[in-house]
């Protein structure tokens, strides 16, 4: 085994289980239900296995911001990226 492979098996164990390319891809795709009604989302950061958000504009003030989270933005991340094991709003 070679210096390199032992170095990029080392940085793949401390990064995030979760594949951020599609993380990426499953908030772009969203984002656009959130902005037709005012609101929006930023991803604040990965944590091992749990992506933080904060929802924004209409959405962050939304009484219902919780259900939407829970039941629309977490079940659909959950699906589509692998790792994601939790889903939080900041």
């Amino acid at each position: 085994m070679s210096d390199e492979t032992t170095t990029t098996d080392l940085a793949e164990d401390q990064a995030s289980s979760v594949d951020l390319e599609s993380l990426q891809a499953t908030l772009d795709y969203i984002r656009p239900a959130l902005q037709a009604d005012g609101g929006d989302l930023v991803l604040l950061g990965v944590s091992g296995s749990t992506v933080n958000l904060q929802l924004v504009g209409a959405c962050g003030g939304c009484p219902l911001s919780t259900m939407t989270l829970t039941a629309g933005i977490e079940r659909i991340i959950r699906d589509r990226v692998p790792g994601v094991e939790e889903v939080n709003s900041i």
